[in-house]
């Protein structure tokens, strides 16, 4: 099989983190607009995206891993805790600050991650500070700021409940990232990927059965709409994400998805006419540039 050219690649990462992004946006439509609940979207949404990416996998690569990673004890229990803290947690919190909030101030709320991850490693111990990671840090809680009151500390621009869910969808985003690790080392990331939504959006299942739902109350908007979360913007995003890192660096794949914030806070504010103030789009930019600075970064911390 030929590698996929550079355009290739490009294109794979710029549709995958525009999708994400917009994947938010549409997901806020829905609850805001028709009432969809967001334990039925989270829980329907990793189950049918987990059998999706394991059927990729089954088709296109070493198909023996998706069986495989159930082998070992440690591993197997690595995952049920990746799926259930890492991926169910990452994706709950998300949808439940759109959900309160809107997509956009979730979305970069979420990528708080980076500089949590910093402060957590810096207390164990586990890395220095450096001027970097001040810069990566100042950015992260100057942005946020912004973001969050618009320049005025007399009131939040954004309800708390939104605040809450998204900075708690940026620490359990740094879990997921960190307790990877050691799963993506050994087994293929569609493979830990896929099992960590499916174990998550069944362990949902129980909460929030998949089924309770009626059906004939959507319409074919609403219908059009949840494919687009579900396929296009968790499964399609995250396999073509992955397969960009086949002809770009990942220092590469990682700069341009910075779209996803980007795509989120435009279709926000253009397409569902969200008000965003002043210093709002300059804690955006504060909070995008410091994605641009953890990619360009030569060495990780």
């Amino acid at each position: 099989m030929n590698k996929p050219t550079r355009r290739t690649g490009l294109f794979l990462v710029i549709t995958g983190a525009t999708f994400w992004g917009v994947g938010g946006t549409v997901a806020q439509k829905l609850f805001q607009e028709y009432a969809i609940s967001v334990d039925w979207l989270v829980t329907t949404r990793l189950l049918i995206s987990g059998f999706l990416l394991l059927t990729v996998q089954f088709f296109g690569k070493d198909r023996s891993q998706i069986l495989g990673v159930w082998k070992k004890r440690k591993t197997a229990v690595q995952l049920i805790i990746f799926g259930m803290l890492g991926m169910l947690g990452v994706q709950y919190t998300y949808m439940a600050s759109i959900n309160h909030g809107n997509a956009a101030v979730a979305t970069l709320l979420q990528y708080l991650a980076p500089a949590m991850i910093i402060i957590y490693l810096l207390l164990r111990r586990q890395t220095i500070l450096t001027g970097h990671d001040l810069l990566t840090v100042f950015l992260a809680l100057t942005g946020t700021f912004f973001l969050l009151t618009n320049g005025s500390i007399s009131g939040l621009s954004v309800p708390a409940l939104g605040i809450v869910w998204g900075v708690l969808s940026g620490a359990a985003l740094a879990f997921y990232t960190l307790y990877a690790v050691p799963l993506l080392k050994e087994y293929d990331s569609l493979v830990i990927v896929g099992w960590a939504m499916f174990i998550g959006g069944l362990a949902l299942s129980f909460i929030h059965p998949p089924w309770q739902v009626d059906a004939a109350s959507l319409s074919l908007e609403v219908v059009g709409y949840l494919i687009f979360v579900i396929i296009l913007g968790t499964m399609i995003a995250f396999w073509f994400y992955i397969e960009s890192l086949q002809s770009l660096s990942p220092k590469e794949t990682s700069l341009l998805g910075s779209l996803e914030p980007l795509s989120a806070v435009l279709t926000t504010v253009f397409w569902l006419n969200e008000s965003f103030g002043f210093f709002q789009w300059i804690g955006t930019a504060c909070i995008i540039g410091m994605i641009f600075i953890l990619a360009l970064k030569k060495k990780p911390s």
